[in-house]
């Protein structure tokens, strides 16, 4: 069963970030996944006045859960849209572009993935712009 829950303690969440080779950020949030019970990966996000950061959506080596991953960023985007922050951006040199697309980011023209979180949950499917179903995008 796939799992995607907070991480509850900062040496917890560092221990998370190296096995999966992304830099611990000791000011983020974090999540961790897994699927019947092992870890698979870990996402670090935070709540700024300008909107969420998520910096990290990192698979721990040797795995490919596209799903795992997916579930990981909607959560993520989900606990920043319920503390009434509609506005995210993804910060990462480490770019899945199927991977953001499919969870619902678009490249802005700066070259910025971000999204728009107002009323996304409540049609998560049919938000791009561009008319494409992120929902109906291919796994890897």
């Amino acid at each position: 069963m796939l799992k995607v829950l907070p991480i509850q303690t900062k040496e917890e969440q560092k221990i998370a970030a190296s096995r999966c080779g992304v830099s611990f950020k000791s000011d983020a949030l974090a999540y961790a996944a897994t699927v019947d019970d092992e870890f698979v990966g870990v996402g670090q996000f935070k709540l700024t006045p300008n909107g969420g950061e998520i910096y990290d959506i990192a698979l721990l080596s040797g795995k490919n859960d596209f799903e795992a991953m997916f579930v990981m960023g909607r959560a993520m985007l989900n606990f920043i849209d319920l503390c009434g922050i509609h506005y995210a951006k993804y910060i990462s040199e480490a770019v899945d572009d199927t991977l953001l697309r499919a969870i619902g980011f678009e490249k802005n023209a700066d070259g910025i993935y971000d999204i728009d979180l107002t009323d996304f949950f409540k049609h998560p499917c049919k938000h791009h712009k561009d008319g494409a179903h992120p929902c109906d995008t291919p796994q890897k």
